[in-house]
């Protein structure tokens, strides 16, 4: 007997509900994005990896720039001359302190003060009545002028102060009412101290009802005392010498008798016994600028060692090793360093002369006892190995000023590191448009490719239902 079986065609469609309605064949946005991804990965990294580097290499540069710039400052106090005209001014008198400048001249000086300059003070007579007068007033203090006009509402003592202490122009003459046994005094006292700041009080209003409160110097006695004012204190000038020259001050305080030295005057010497002012180069000062050089370039050169290093062990390199600019900078400052400088003096020549040696590891010590003796013995051609023109912090100085200027090997390599970070983020957006592309693409192609195989997945379950619903054919079996 011959049997005969039906199977169904094998289908390229989903055998699930939804794929025998003709649904998605293929999940083309996840195969889209996988083919998408798969070009894109290498092509970023690689983008990736290179802006790594140079953000590394710009953030190191920008490291040694700082590290450059920090160093320089502390040349500053060595680079010049004049930065080792550092003086001190020292006395053990009490009539006088004194203080210097830059450059003020070295030596021992005999100073007598025999006046001190003070202010003028005057205090009229007595006042027993309620009111003193009306009129106009001009007080005067040295060459300056300033009316008053009391009115009938201030011819009191205390009215009349008020409006001296109150006029507009007033230089500095202040008025106080004294109250006493015998009645009201009026005290004038200058703000002004030296010989030409004299007060003066006149009557301007052809009256006599403020007569009483006049005062004209050229008519007091030599105590400077009037019929109307008894000077309490008066307006002098300063007196003193300085080595038996001779000099006045309208203040106590002198500034023009040595250059660059201030004096301030608080009481009269000893007549015959002048005390001594010394004024001495600032070691002290100096070995402290250059102890702050030295630490200074010692934190430089642990930059230089961090940025150029290399460890072995964990095969870790710094991000500028081998790095041509920080090699040629290194180079530079180092040749300063280590340089003979014409400074006058065969024994004081070099910083190593000076007490600044070299360690193993590039950094320097500094032997303070050596500095010392060099700058007791040989001051100025201490000044000259750092400041002269061919000084080491001259030359340091210039060198750096260079490198970190606008057209300088430092600028230069961060122009060019930009310009390769700019290009590397170009380079990211053109491939993330072409991506785009690809995926516009791609998805276009596979949806119509999607479209396709659902119908022919439409068309195999028509065929197979087609195909179920047909009679059967029974086979006859043969005896």
């Amino acid at each position: 007997m011959t049997t005969s079986s039906t199977s169904s065609p094998v289908s390229v469609a989903s055998s699930t509900s939804a794929g025998a309605a003709g649904g998605s064949v293929i999940n083309v946005s996840s195969l889209v994005s996988q083919l998408v991804t798969a070009t894109q990965a290498p092509q970023q990294n690689l983008i990736n990896n290179q802006t790594q580097a140079v953000t590394t290499q710009i953030s190191a540069l920008g490291t040694l720039k700082s590290a450059l710039a920090t160093f320089q400052s502390s040349l500053s106090t060595l680079d010049t001359p004049s930065a080792f005209n550092t003086e001190t001014a020292t006395t053990a008198s009490t009539a006088f302190t004194a203080t210097v400048k830059s450059g003020a001249p070295v030596g021992t000086y005999n100073v007598a003060v025999s006046q001190l300059a003070s202010a003028q003070q005057l205090l009229s007579g007595p006042f027993t009545g309620s009111t003193v007068g009306t009129g106009t007033l001009q007080v005067s203090l040295g060459g300056t002028n300033f009316n008053v006009t009391i009115g009938s509402g201030q011819d009191t003592l205390n009215g009349i102060a008020a409006a001296i202490n109150s006029a507009s122009g007033n230089p500095g003459v202040t008025a106080t009412v004294l109250q006493g046994t015998d009645g009201a005094h009026l005290l004038l006292t200058s703000s002004q101290t030296g010989a030409a700041n004299t007060i003066g009080v006149s009557e301007t209003d052809s009256g006599t009802g403020l007569s009483a409160l006049t005062y004209n110097i050229a008519n007091a006695d030599s105590n400077g005392n009037t019929t109307n004012y008894t000077q309490q204190a008066a307006a002098q000038d300063a007196k003193y010498s300085i080595s038996g020259v001779a000099g006045t001050s309208s203040s106590n305080t002198v500034t023009t008798a040595l250059t660059n030295v201030t004096l301030n005057l608080v009481a009269k010497t000893t007549s015959g016994t002048p005390a001594t002012l010394t004024v001495a180069s600032d070691s002290s000062t100096i070995q402290s600028n250059i102890s702050a050089f030295v630490t200074a370039y010692n934190t430089l050169v642990g930059t230089f060692s961090s940025l150029g290093s290399y460890d072995p062990t964990t095969q870790t390199a710094g991000p500028m090793l081998g790095n041509a600019l920080l090699s040629s900078t290194k180079s530079q400052i180092q040749n300063a360093i280590y340089s003979i400088v014409n400074t006058g003096s065969s024994t004081y020549n070099s910083l190593a002369s000076v007490g600044i040696t070299t360690n193993k590891d590039g950094t320097l010590s500094l032997n303070s006892t050596t500095l010392g003796n060099a700058l007791s013995t040989n001051f100025g051609a201490v000044s000259a190995l750092f400041s002269s023109p061919g000084g080491v912090a001259t030359n340091l100085n210039t060198q750096l000023t260079t490198d970190l200027g606008s057209s300088g090997a430092i600028a230069s390599k961060a122009t060019s590191l930009t310009a390769q970070e700019t290009a590397l983020t170009n380079q990211t957006t053109q491939l993330n448009a072409q991506m785009t592309a690809l995926s516009a693409s791609l998805t276009q192609q596979y949806s119509a490719l999607n479209n396709l195989l659902s119908a022919l997945q439409t068309t195999s379950s028509y065929l197979t239902q087609a195909f179920a619903s047909l009679p059967q054919v029974q086979g006859t079996s043969n005896a």
